[in-house]
C-alpha cells in the first residue's frame, strides 16, 4: 500500500465520519461534500474509493457487509476499527498541538499583488473582501440555525473556526485597500506587467 494514500488530508475527515457511525464510501462522499466546501472541490469518488481501500488495508477500517438500496448496486459499509480510533486520536492531537504554515492560493496571488499595479491590486482585493462577505453572512446564518435547533456547538466549531478566519481576512484586506489608497502602501511601479511584489 503506497504510504501517500494515508498522507492524503481527507483520511483524517473518513475516520471522524466513521467515528459518528458506519457508513459506505457513496455516502461518506455525500456527507463530506455537505459538510464543507473544501472536501466539495477536493475530494473524487475514485480520491475517496481509494483512501477507504487504504484504510481498510491498514486495519483502521473493517467492512461490516454490504447494503442495498432500492435498485442501487449493493454498497460496502465500513466501521471503524479499534486500531483506526487510536489513528484518527493520535492525528487531531498532533494537528491541533502543532500550527503547521499551510500554504493556500490566495497567499501565492498576495506574493506576487504588485503585479496588478496599485490600482488593480485595490479592485481585486475589493471584489475579494465582496465576496467574503457575502460567503461569512451566509456561513452566520447557517450557524445560526444549527444552533437555534439545539445541535451542539462542539459539533459545529469547525464552522466557528472558519468564520473567524474569514473575518480577520477581510479585516486584513480592508486594512490593505486603505493603504494602497492612501498611498502609505506603493508598488514600485504601477504597471501591471511588473512582477515585483508591493
Amino acid at each position: 500500500m503506497p504510504r501517500r494514500a494515508l498522507d492524503n488530508p481527507i483520511v483524517l475527515a473518513v475516520l471522524g465520519l466513521l467515528l459518528e457511525q458506519p457508513s459506505h464510501p457513496h455516502q461518506m462522499l455525500a456527507e463530506l461534500r455537505e459538510r464543507s466546501d473544501n472536501h466539495a472541490a477536493a475530494i473524487t469518488r475514485g480520491t475517496l474509493y481509494n483512501t477507504v481501500a487504504a484504510l481498510a488495508e491498514a486495519g483502521w477500517l473493517a467492512s461490516q457487509g454490504r447494503q442495498r438500496s432500492g435498485n442501487r448496486p449493493e454498497r460496502t459499509v465500513y466501521a471503524l476499527t479499534e486500531e483506526g480510533r487510536q489513528e484518527l486520536v493520535r492525528r487531531l492531537d498532533s494537528q491541533i498541538r502543532n500550527p503547521e504554515r499551510e500554504f493556500s492560493q490566495f497567499l501565492g496571488a498576495v506574493t506576487y499583488l504588485g503585479a496588478l499595479g496599485v490600482s488593480g491590486a485595490g479592485e481585486a482585493l475589493a471584489e475579494r473582501a465582496r465576496r467574503l462577505r457575502q460567503r461569512t453572512a451566509a456561513d452566520e446564518e447557517r450557524l445560526a440555525e444549527a444552533l437555534a435547533a439545539d445541535v451542539p456547538r462542539l459539533h459545529v466549531i469547525e464552522a466557528e473556526y472558519a468564520l473567524c478566519l474569514a473575518r480577520a481576512e477581510t479585516a486584513w484586506i480592508d486594512s490593505v485597500i486603505d493603504d494602497l489608497r492612501t498611498g502609505s502602501l506603493t508598488s514600485p511601479t504601477d504597471e501591471a506587467t511588473t512582477t515585483a511584489p508591493l
